[in-house]
């Protein structure tokens, strides 16, 4: 892997994921600069005690900032999740969607939390409305993270580029709130985000794992995937019947 390309980044790597053993794997890397989980990811995983693994994980990656996801619906059991979610370590970022299910905003949830000191990371975004309104929200000095989910956004055929330039833009006069890209779908995504100043990007386990790719000679990955179509054709035992005339109907 080229690590002098990953140090030349400004956008700081976050770890997206809920593996006991991937989340312990990144934490040996130290360009992965945070973490971030939520439910379904959890589930994933395979996770069953919520907040057994939380703590679990904050006691063995006490330095690196950790995003924990609220899982009600309702506001008030909401806001009674977050704040005991943030007294389980002075790293814990809690993450809030930025609706409930019913489309109903959070942002005077967020505004209280973020009034009493408490580290939130505001979820789920899709829209520069959204973030607009999160910006309002979001009280100074208490460190805070805004994240828009450019993947899922790209889903959708939209290219979230710019409108990634634009949250950037919005949250310029709001120093104490960081940008997260938010679900990339490819390796590259690191360096669109990196390339518009996007504070943070999340990243899957999967996706990191193709960090060792980083400036590889296209040539010898040619040649390795012509190795590598070969070998899969010879393991399973593929043949072709050659002796048959072109013209020949094949019984």
């Amino acid at each position: 892997m080229n690590i002098d390309i990953l140090e030349r980044l400004s956008v700081k790597i976050f770890a997206d994921g809920a593996d006991k053993s991937g989340m312990l794997e990144m934490y040996a890397k130290p360009y992965i600069k945070g973490f971030t989980t939520n439910p379904t990811l959890m589930r994933k995983a395979g996770v069953s005690d919520f907040e057994g693994f939380s703590r679990e994980m904050l006691r063995l990656i006490p330095d690196r900032p950790i995003s924990l996801e609220v899982f009600a619906d309702d506001l008030d059991e909401m806001e009674k999740q977050a704040r005991y979610i943030a007294t389980w370590g002075n790293n814990v970022y809690v993450k809030i969607p930025v609706t409930d299910t019913r489309g109903c905003a959070t942002t005077l949830l967020v505004r209280k939390l973020s009034g009493d000191g408490i580290k939130v990371n505001v979820t789920a975004i899709m829209t520069t409305d959204q973030v607009r309104m999160v910006r309002e929200a979001l009280l100074e000095p208490t460190p805070a993270y805004v994240s828009v989910f450019a993947g899922r956004i790209a889903d959708t055929g939209r290219d979230p580029i710019p409108l990634m330039r634009e949250a950037l833009n919005i949250l310029e006069e709001t120093p104490h709130a960081e940008l997260i890209w938010a679900s990339p779908r490819e390796l590259l995504n690191i360096f669109h985000a990196d390339s518009i100043g996007c504070h943070i990007i999340t990243v899957t386990n999967d996706i990191l794992k193709k960090l060792v790719l980083i400036g590889k000679d296209l040539t010898e990955y040619s040649l390795e995937t012509v190795q590598m179509f070969f070998d899969d054709a010879s393991t399973v035992g593929y043949r072709i019947n050659t002796t048959h005339s072109a013209t020949e109907p094949v019984s």
